[in-house]
């Protein structure tokens, strides 16, 4: 039940995940510096630039799945296995 004078108008980006061409900002950021790595600093772009674009195509694909897929996996790595064995 709702409180007269108590509601504020949300606007919709203070909820959606920030990204970069479809992608966690994070997730594009890290994967660049690795194809600019591999590519520029290894000298070794057709290992660099096929890798840093099947990244993006995953994190693009895991992103339009769930917009939190990401984060989800990054907060799992994140936690202890007290359950294990």
């Amino acid at each position: 039940m709702p409180v007269p004078g108590f509601e504020i108008p949300l606007h919709g980006a203070l909820a959606e995940p920030i990204t970069i061409a479809g992608a966690p900002r994070t997730a594009v950021i890290l994967i660049g510096t690795l194809t600019a790595v591999l590519s520029l600093g290894l000298q070794a772009p057709l290992i660099g630039a096929p890798l840093g674009a099947a990244l993006y195509g995953a994190a693009l694909w895991a992103t339009k799945r769930d917009p939190y897929a990401l984060q989800v996996l990054a907060r799992h790595l994140r936690q202890p296995a007290y359950l294990n064995g």
